[in-house]
């Protein structure tokens, strides 16, 4: 497995401008967290007038040389070697913002970690001897400080260009903590689990999707992660009341946030259940 090089060429020198530089990183990851910068459309002009982009390989070859003002990090950390990159990125930051699954909680890659990756690799690869792995994927924040964390999979445009405004003005981010539950409100969006009895994580979830998929008469699948004081052993208790099995349970708990702490913990105690 192989890494983007910490500081690629073309080198450009550093400019003499008061504007902050910001810098966009990858680890292991889709790049859909990336997009959702570049998709921010209208904004991204005005973005660009603000903060001088130093450093962002899905959008310009030019490199302008650190420290940097603020860095985003999308991506969960995979390899030996970013280890000691995060590290070094953490070192020429001023400001250090996961953003992403993948980033916060390890993303859909942590399935390995409840897994054996030798077998793994052993299966998806001809010559698993060239492949350098961990045995888990791991958030940014278990090696690094990190300032903030925003969550999605991918992050919301909103919130992603809350947060930048945040570093440009000084203060903390003014991102929602609580359930999905009163986005569907908000929204006026009809409970999919009282009236139709279909699956939802909403309840367990933080919001910033704007209840995407419970307006459209889907489940939450848990695309942000735990809200801040989930209780996913009494949704767990109510899935099963309605029919659900244990092994189901466990699935719907291991999705893009499974090592996440409180989605961890639920989905081994029905692990344990199944093998009971």
């Amino acid at each position: 497995m192989t890494t983007t090089p910490l500081l690629p060429v073309p080198h450009v020198p550093p400019a003499r401008a008061t504007r902050p530089t910001l810098a966009v990183w990858k680890f292991a990851s889709c790049d859909g967290c990336q997009l959702t910068l570049l998709n921010c459309e209208d904004e991204l002009m005005a973005l660009a007038g603000a903060v001088r982009i130093a450093y962002f390989p899905e959008a310009t070859r030019a490199v302008v040389d650190g420290p940097y003002d603020l860095s985003l990090v999308e991506g969960s950390v995979t390899t030996p070697e970013e280890v000691e990159r995060i590290g070094q990125i953490r070192a020429m930051s001023r400001h250090l913002v996961t953003i992403g699954a993948c980033a916060t909680t390890g993303g859909i890659q942590a399935l390995r970690n409840f897994a054996d990756v030798a077998e793994f690799r052993s299966v998806v690869y001809a010559h698993p001897e060239y492949l350098s792995t961990l045995d888990r994927s791991t958030p940014i924040s278990a090696h690094v400080t990190v300032d903030f964390e925003l969550r999605g999979c991918p992050v919301d445009k909103n919130q992603l260009l809350e947060v930048l405004a945040a570093y440009l003005q000084r203060r903390r981010p003014r991102i929602p903590t609580y359930s999905v539950c009163v986005e569907c409100k908000r929204r006026g969006a009809v409970c999919v689990t009282v009236a139709h009895g279909t699956p939802c994580l909403g309840p367990v979830t933080q919001a910033g999707c704007g209840a995407l998929c419970p307006a459209f008469a889907r489940g939450c699948y848990g695309c942000f992660g735990p809200q801040d004081s989930p209780n996913t052993s009494a949704l767990a208790d109510r899935l099963l009341a309605a029919g659900m099995a244990p092994d189901e349970v466990m699935r719907v708990y291991r999705t893009f946030n499974a090592a996440s702490e409180p989605f961890r913990r639920e989905s081994e105690r029905h692990e344990g259940e199944v093998s009971s």
